[in-house]
């Protein structure tokens, strides 16, 4: 490798070709192919990286109008708790909405006890609210879904401490808290991972085509599509034929959550191998650790490291950057935004006179998150795939939530620039992306409504 003190963005190119990491190096089309291969694997049940775990929920396009339900959602340190009500136009509104502690969160508790924090914030609504429809429950820890649309939970993250909860129903358990404080519970209590509230949450949010009323033509509005892109990575959308669980229907697609973070591609470097054996999951997860955003400020580091000691990085600090224990991915993106203001972790190892450092380091950084922006567009292009999306009156409806996504610099722009070239390449394929509020508890209160 040459090195030199200017910036110099050809050197920078043939490095990361070198150690595998330039995002031309991806063929999207091709990408997008390995995908539906897996997917298609998953559905069937037979060995693959993309498991395609069945929600056991329909989308629906409509909500029943006027109607109340309850919408939960655990997920990191907080437990929210609302209730949900669709106004006439279908609108969703949220009222006496609550937040708690996510139990756990502040000392081990046992199941009786996990569930009646959750029975807590339940009960002041079913009492508000004594006709409420149902209980939809986004729970984003991982969860196996059952045909009964209870949830048994796999296991937590490192911030709750409730071990005795794993293996246990969560909509049952939350079914006995209450009634041992003699609290009828709603008929249906339905569990859902974020990545499908997020898409269910689309359906009720994005307009299918905006300006034109489609009603007075009977044209029924596009399927949607959930991503998830924050910390992790996911994909949902609706499947026609489940070979693997016997299920097949033309009219009534059933909600498929991808697991897209395990997705094991083909393009992995020799400077991601490196960095994935320093994780705690070596030889999982590939496709999360190039793409999320727990992983790209960690993996932009190792890269970074390797670049100042091929000496195509150089600075005064170098080695104090060298000694680093870790790069939060936030902290990179803060020096994304502004790198000349001099703030923040990584602006303050730089001097005035070293804007070419500071210019390779940008660099160097901007080709790791085209690459994670070229991964999560052709996520997401081979679920549109799956639906066809051909009609140009009724569009995929791409609904998305997740801090990546939002505020990590370049990540959306890329994402988007690349999705409408994939799918625009060949057959021209219809579709809206737009983030979504309140995913959670909006997309929990569609799923009460619709299973």
């Amino acid at each position: 490798m040459s090195s030199s003190e200017r910036f110099d963005p050809y050197a920078l190119s043939d490095f990361a070709r070198y150690y595998g990491f330039h995002y031309a190096m991806i063929d999207p089309l091709a990408l997008v192919q390995d995908v539906l291969i897996d997917m298609e694997r998953g559905l069937r049940g037979q060995s693959s990286s993309l498991p395609m775990i069945p929600a056991y929920i329909s989308p629906v396009s409509r909500v029943p109008l006027g109607k109340t339900v309850i919408a939960l959602d655990a997920g990191g340190t907080n437990l929210r708790a609302a209730l949900i009500r669709f106004d006439d136009q279908g609108k969703a509104q949220a009222q006496n909405t609550e937040k708690a502690p996510m139990p756990g969160t502040y000392g081990r508790v046992n199941p009786e006890q996990f569930f009646d924090k959750i029975a807590e914030v339940t009960i002041p609504l079913i009492e508000k609210a004594p006709q409420v429809e149902g209980i939809g429950f986004t729970f984003s820890y991982p969860t196996e879904i059952t045909k009964d649309t209870d949830g048994i939970l796999l296991g937590f993250s490192k911030e709750v401490d409730a071990p005795e909860v794993i293996g246990k129903s969560i909509g049952q358990g939350l079914r006995d808290a209450l009634a041992r404080r003699k609290i009828p519970a709603p008929q249906k209590i339905v569990l859902l991972n974020d990545t499908v509230a997020t898409l269910l949450s689309g359906l009720l949010s994005i307009p299918p085509y905006e300006g034109l009323g489609l009603d007075q033509y009977g044209v029924a509005p596009g399927p949607a599509v959930g991503l998830i892109l924050g910390t992790g990575i996911n994909t949902a959308y609706p499947e026609r034929s489940i070979p693997k669980i016997g299920f097949a229907s033309a009219t009534a697609p059933q909600i498929v959550v991808c697991e897209t973070g395990t997705f094991a591609h083909r393009y992995m470097g020799i400077l991601d191998r490196e960095y994935d054996a320093t994780t705690k999951n070596p030889g999982t997860y590939t496709l999360e650790k190039a793409a999320a955003g727990a992983y790209l400020g960690p993996l932009t580091f190792h890269i970074l490291k390797q670049a100042i000691r091929d000496g195509l990085l150089r600075f005064r600090k170098s080695e104090e950057f060298l000694a680093w224990p870790a790069l939060q991915t936030k902290d990179l993106n803060a020096f994304m935004h502004a790198p000349l203001k001099g703030e923040g972790p990584i602006g303050r190892l730089f001097d005035t006179d070293e804007k070419d450092a500071i210019a390779t380091l940008v660099y160097l950084t901007s080709l790791v998150t085209e690459r994670a922006a070229r991964f999560s567009a052709a996520m997401v292009a081979a679920a549109v795939e799956r639906l066809e999306g051909y009609d140009p009156l009724a569009p995929v409806r791409i609904a998305v939530e997740g801090t990546t996504y939002m505020i990590y610099q370049g990540m959306r722009r890329a994402l988007e620039s690349y999705l409408h070239t994939i799918l625009v390449s060949g057959k021209k394929r219809f579709y809206v992306i737009a983030p979504v509020e309140q995913a959670s508890l909006f997309g929990a209160a569609v799923a009460a409504l619709s299973s």
